[in-house]
């Protein structure tokens, strides 16, 4: 998908004093002295491309300010989703109607009849034309005419915006970019705004963002360090500042910028700006009395329209084979036009009709260029038909009935809100019936996606959770389990770790149904935590609640303090930093101070991949613990368990300041601020103590194995791409069904160049091998595969009944997608996924296919088809995809077949007279044919 970002261009007005040197004499005399100039100064003067946006708050420059400053005219408020307005709705409507091949065509047909003598009345082609194109026009007038009611609710709705110093009503489409903007509880935001004062004591909002990325948990949102002082809108009035930031783009989690507030100095404070200080339209505000904002990105430009354009467009097989039945068609057409030409004027000549008084004969037997002109245009006229003009009509109604099929099956009802089957396109109905190749992902998809803490190793020491409680397991006694009492201390730094590195919120107890209640000194027991924590990942989550079922409780955050109840006795921390999660580090970080003794703590967990190799192995003891930990969590892979590794490191004042001032001055940069970042946190999280790793379990969703096995036996292959590591994915595999205890397993893991894979593939593909075989393999050769061996790795791969990829990126799935797509057999693709990371790999694929999860609704979004579990699959593509490709198929082959037999007898006719243009037929009654069979197929080919 490509973005185009509009680009903002601000222009500064300098005076200086420079010497013109004499112009030209001749251009002086000629009154071109402003030419001139121009010339001159376009010589020495370069336009720079403009990288940021400038934002004036309140629309005032600060009067402290060095340079004088401008803000560019930005877009207003306004948003519009409609197509057509009373003045072009005509013209352009037509334009796009006639563009297809058909109507053009007709159209053609039409003048062609107005301008001879035809032998048929215009009106045979003139009704249907007419008919055609007005009910295509008057049912997109009505769906443009409900954009447009939609737009004036709400560009017309009210919003609450700052202005001398007091709160003022005006409509939405109203607000521009630096007004100061009101939001109360319960409000959506009008526009993205800059969070600037808050309602909340803690300068911070909840949000939820169920409208953009479908997210139900509330996420926070604070103020930037440097708006502390303001309190009233007579202070936000007042405020001078400067707002930097990036660019408009659709990336709803990525903002960049600088505040720069002016309080008297000539120096300004400023504040580094992130994705947290950012409230975005779409998005409505929650627990929070009220906010101010100041308007950043209006209209077209906030991230919530700009996301609006991520369409793709997709054909079907269907579509394109029709394309060239048309052409075929009308070849037909030209043939039957010049056979019947010829035979006129070469068989049926002079000597041959001079005895047929009843047909018109020149009194000479010369042939006029204007006759050959006039016949071949009437026999176009008579043959026309042939080409079905209702056919596109006819099958837009088919497909979009077709669709409400879907949507009304009972069936595929489910989830948690019980939501039905949703379709977003239905020009791709039929392509659901034709799947070759089906590429899902595992988590979310084929799994539940509610995960489950069940063991986790520490200080080399299995332990596994039992009813709520943590009991030792024994490797050496069959792996009994036994109670622990009292903790070692090991233990209990990697429960309050868990307790204290992430993001969760914690609502309101009169808001939860789940209590803490406290049954003794040295016990805590959890009740119905479910509703307590707010996670954006069911990981973290997971790993707090368990934590909280062991005695290990996360009370919740006020300010910048974490309060944690270890055992019954309060602890507080002061949270200093937070360096969140991203693909790259593959793991996240959290600054803490303990209040009690004034030690700083760098808490860190994520992939074992990533924190492994950031631990300090510099000793045997450490080097024992570390090999453990790695075969302990192989162990938890093999269980089909998510793992994660944790560590912690301890820093002294003079680490912490520095790293701040880094990691702020990185925060800071508008260019390249992502790879400073990076590589300040990648400093900090380096010389790690390994604490010990988590094994946390993702059900298998209901019906998953049933389904796969369903698809595999009506010949549709299935593929599993998925990020976790090789012993996950292959244990999900198994468990599911998706990979047999009889098959031959081929394993291309652990290589690192080309040559080393080209010789296991050349392993690989030795005939004794193959048979009913699964596939599976990882990053590394799968890089090398597709740059210098594609021939050979998709021929191999596409012999084998299932594959499993592993450890891929968003980008590594849909290039995987992508391959098989553009293969020589041109299979029919289609990919399912339930998150943001499977976006690509779906709008890659022909079908694309979004489950309800509860990794946000974007893949719901993007997807052509949505729907609540994977076992809905089954009855999707094998009973409403065979039934849509059915109606579809004999619809198109009746439409050719009806127009060829209404035809065909009048080329037969011709042979009685004499190719003479006469029409066997009424000429009224073609155009009740045309008519009538586009109001009546639709009907015949739903049953």
């Amino acid at each position: 998908m490509e973005l185009f970002e509009k680009q903002e261009v601000v222009v500064l007005t300098i005076v200086v004093a420079v010497r013109v040197p004499r112009l030209p004499l001749r251009e002086l005399r000629k009154g071109q002295k402003n030419m001139a100039l121009k010339k001159l100064f376009s010589r020495n003067t370069k336009r720079q491309p403009v990288t940021s946006r400038t934002v004036l708050v309140n629309g005032r420059p600060p009067e402290e300010s060095s340079e004088p400053l401008t803000m560019p005219k930005y877009l207003n408020n306004q948003i519009k989703t409609s197509k057509y307005t009373w003045f072009n709705f005509i013209p352009k409507n037509l334009f796009e109607q006639f563009r297809r091949i058909a109507n053009f065509y007709f159209l053609i047909v039409t003048l062609i009849q107005l301008s001879i003598e035809s032998p048929v009345s215009p009106m045979t082609s003139i009704l249907p034309l007419v008919f055609v194109v007005s009910v295509t026009a008057v049912k997109q007038a009505y769906e443009d005419w409900l954009r447009h009611r939609e737009d004036n609710k709400v560009n017309n709705a009210p919003a609450m915006v700052v202005r001398d110093g007091n709160v003022t009503e005006v409509r939405n489409q109203d607000i521009v970019v630096g007004d100061v903007v009101m939001v109360s509880d319960e409000e959506g935001f009008p526009c993205d705004l800059l969070l600037l004062l808050s309602s909340n004591p803690e300068a911070k909002c909840e949000v939820t963002t169920a409208n953009l990325d479908g997210e139900t948990n509330l996420k926070t949102f604070v103020c930037p360090g440097e708006t502390e002082y303001l309190h009233t809108p007579e202070d936000l009035w007042d405020m001078r500042a400067v707002v930097e930031c990036q660019l408009p783009h659709a990336n709803l989690y990525d903002f960049k910028g600088s505040l720069e507030v002016y309080r008297g100095n000539s120096q300004p404070a400023k504040a580094p700006l992130a994705t947290d200080n950012l409230l975005l339209r779409g998005a409505r505000l929650r627990n929070t009395a009220w906010v101010y904002g100041v308007a950043v990105y209006t209209g077209k430009e906030t991230k919530m329209a700009l996301n609006l354009k991520m369409t793709s467009a997709k054909f079907s097989t269907v579509e394109k084979t029709m394309n060239y039945f048309l052409v075929f068609y009308l070849v037909l057409l030209v043939l039957e036009i010049t056979v019947s030409t010829l035979i006129k004027y070469l068989v049926y000549d002079y000597p041959f009709r001079k005895d047929m008084w009843y047909l018109p004969v020149s009194a000479n037997s010369e042939v006029a260029v204007k006759d050959i002109v006039q016949d071949t245009f009437s026999f176009l006229v008579i043959y026309n038909y042939v080409i079905p003009i209702s056919l596109y009509v006819t099958l837009e109604m088919q497909k979009f009935l077709g669709a409400m099929f879907l949507e009304w099956d009972d069936e595929l009802k489910g989830g948690e809100g019980n939501e039905r089957c949703k379709c977003n396109t239905s020009d791709l109905n039929e392509e659901l019936g034709q799947v070759k190749y089906l590429f899902t992902d595992k988590t979310g998809t084929l799994t539940e996606n509610t995960m489950y803490f069940r063991q986790c190793s520490v200080d080399g020491i299995k332990y596994v959770s039992t009813d709520g409680e943590i009991q030792l397991v024994n490797e050496r006694n069959n792996n009994k389990t036994m109670a622990v009492s009292p903790w070692p201390t090991a233990l209990e730094d990697f429960l309050v770790t868990l307790a204290l590195c992430h993001t969760v919120q914690v609502t309101s107890k009169s808001k939860a149904n789940g209590e803490v209640t406290v049954t003794s000194g040295d016990s805590i027991q959890m009740v119905d935590l479910s509703q307590r924590y707010q996670a954006s990942s069911p990981d973290e989550k997971a790993l707090v609640e368990a934590s909280a079922s062991f005695g290990v409780v996360f009370q919740g955050q006020r300010k910048d303090t974490l309060e944690l109840t270890v055992q019954g006795h309060s602890r507080r921390y002061t949270r200093l930093q937070v360096l969140d999660f991203d693909s790259d580090r593959k793991c996240m970080s959290v600054v803490v101070r303990e209040e009690w003794s004034g030690r700083l703590w760098l808490l860190t967990k994520g992939a074992e991949s990533s924190v492994l190799r950031r631990c300090r192995v510099q000793s045997d003891e450490e080097q024992r613990l570390h090999d453990t930990t790695a075969a302990h969590i192989d162990d938890y892979a093999l269980l089909g368990l998510r793992t994660l590794a944790v560590g912690r490191r301890e820093l002294s004042d003079q680490q912490y300041q520095l790293f701040a001032t880094q990691l702020t001055q990185a925060r800071m940069m508008m260019e390249g601020r992502e790879e400073a970042v990076r590589k300040v946190m990648d400093q900090m999280e380096a010389e790690l103590t390994l604490l010990g790793a988590t094994g946390v379990e993702d059900l298998l969703q209901e019906g998953v194995q049933e389904t796969l096995e369903s698809l595999r036996v009506a010949g549709i292959k299935v593929w599993v791409l998925t990020g976790d590591k090789v012993e996950t994915a292959v244990n999900i595999a198994y468990s599911c069904g998706h990979f047999k205890r009889f098959m031959t397993v081929l394993s291309l893991t652990g290589l690192q160049d080309a040559e080393h894979a080209a010789a296991r593939l050349q392993q690989c593909t030795s005939p004794k091998l193959w048979g009913t075989t699964g596939w599976w393999w990882m990053v590394p050769p799968y890089r090398c595969s597709l740059t210098t061996l594609r021939t050979t790795f998709y021929s191999m791969c596409s012999r084998c009944i299932a594959v499993v990829c592993c450890r891929m990126s968003p980008k590594q799935k849909a290039e995987t997608v992508r391959l098989v797509k553009k293969s020589k057999e041109k299979p029919v693709c289609a990919a399912i996924g339930d998150g943001a990371n499977d976006v690509s790999m779906i709008q890659e694929a022909h079908v694309g296919l979004g489950v309800m999860g509860k990794e946000g609704r974007q893949a719901v979004r993007c997807a052509d088809f949505a729907f609540a579990q994977f076992r809905f699959l089954k009855k999707l593509l094998l009973v409403h995809g065979h039934w849509y490709y059915v109606r579809v198929s004999t619809l198109v082959q009746y439409s050719f077949y009806k127009n060829v037999t209404f035809i065909t007898p009048q080329l037969f006719y011709a042979i009685w007279n004499a190719f003479s243009t006469q029409v066997r037929i009424v000429k009224e009654s073609g155009v009740m044919v045309t008519e009538l069979d586009t109001v009546l197929d639709d009907h015949r080919h739903f049953v």
